[in-house]
């Protein structure tokens, strides 16, 4: 499928390749592979279509690729062939209503001589936005991740859960339709990365966001995913993938469930596959 049929243009892949979905794709990458200049193949042709509201995950061992196919959907870096869509046209109409994304880094990023306020209003600032207009909506991205009593602290006081608790509200206070997200919870203890994903879980669903999730955690896959794409290296490819048929928002009573145990034990069988030296993939 990775290749275009003799005379086939990318606008009649995506529609081949999103055939019989039920909701428009927010995001198509279409026959897209990456080589960097030092001549590593970082992602062999990938065809992935991301429909709108689903929350979907990239995970795979190291060095398969997960972030660089998530810096080409963040338009960071072009593909060195293939193409990509968004909302089944060019990156030019990224921006427009409906069709706004952001992207959350490893690291909260966060600028150390600004309170939390200062932080979040940032990417409004940039944006031109007059106060009066970006006041409510920097209080109720910080209400949503629960930092409304913190709001006038700087980063120096604050825990690394915290710190990234305002980077996600400075993700929501453009109001994005499309979150990106390169492993937010990675450096956290174990406790407070289970209380960051019940919030991003619920936030998702409260706000009905297509998201991008990257992560090497099984548990977090499997209890944040309506779909999970698992990659495998050199090159980086997809080699599977599941969905995750479970009711949103998620709990504490579904990660203590033995279906939950199931999918953790089924994901686990296909990251061990994809590990191996001569892994080929396969849809699921």
């Amino acid at each position: 499928m990775n290749a275009l049929s003799p005379g086939e243009s990318f606008e009649e892949k995506a529609e081949r390749v999103t055939a019989g979905g039920d909701r428009p794709p927010a995001v198509e990458v279409l026959s897209a592979e990456k080589v960097f200049a030092n001549g590593t193949r970082a992602l062999s042709p990938i065809d992935l279509a991301i429909t709108e509201g689903e929350f979907l995950t990239l995970i795979g061992p190291s060095g398969c690729g997960k972030s660089t196919l998530l810096k080409l959907i963040a338009n960071l870096m072009e593909p060195s062939d293939g193409r990509l869509l968004w909302w089944r046209g060019d990156f030019a109409r990224v921006g427009q209503e409906g069709r706004r994304f952001a992207f959350v880094f490893q690291e909260p990023t966060l600028m150390p001589w600004a309170r939390v306020d200062a932080n979040v209003r940032l990417p409004l600032e940039l944006a031109d936005m007059p106060n009066a207009k970006a006041n409510p909506l920097v209080a109720d991205a910080i209400a949503r991740v629960g930092l409304s009593v913190f709001s006038r602290h700087y980063p120096r006081q604050l825990s690394g859960g915290m710190k990234m608790r305002v980077s996600i509200a400075r993700a929501l206070v453009t109001s994005p339709n499309l979150l990106l997200m390169d492993e937010p919870f990675g450096a956290l203890d174990e406790f407070t990365r289970n209380k960051l994903d019940n919030d991003l879980v619920r936030l998702w669903w409260e706000r009905k966001l297509t998201t991008v999730f990257v992560t090497h955690s099984i548990y977090e896959a499997v209890f944040l995913s309506t779909r999970i794409v698992v990659m495998a290296a050199n090159p980086g490819r997809i080699f599977r993938t599941m969905t995750i048929d479970q009711s949103q928002p998620r709990d504490q009573a579904f990660r203590d469930s033995p279906k939950f145990a199931a999918y953790c034990r089924e994901l686990s069988t296909w990251l061990a596959k994809a590990s191996l030296p001569a892994a080929s993939g396969g849809a699921s």
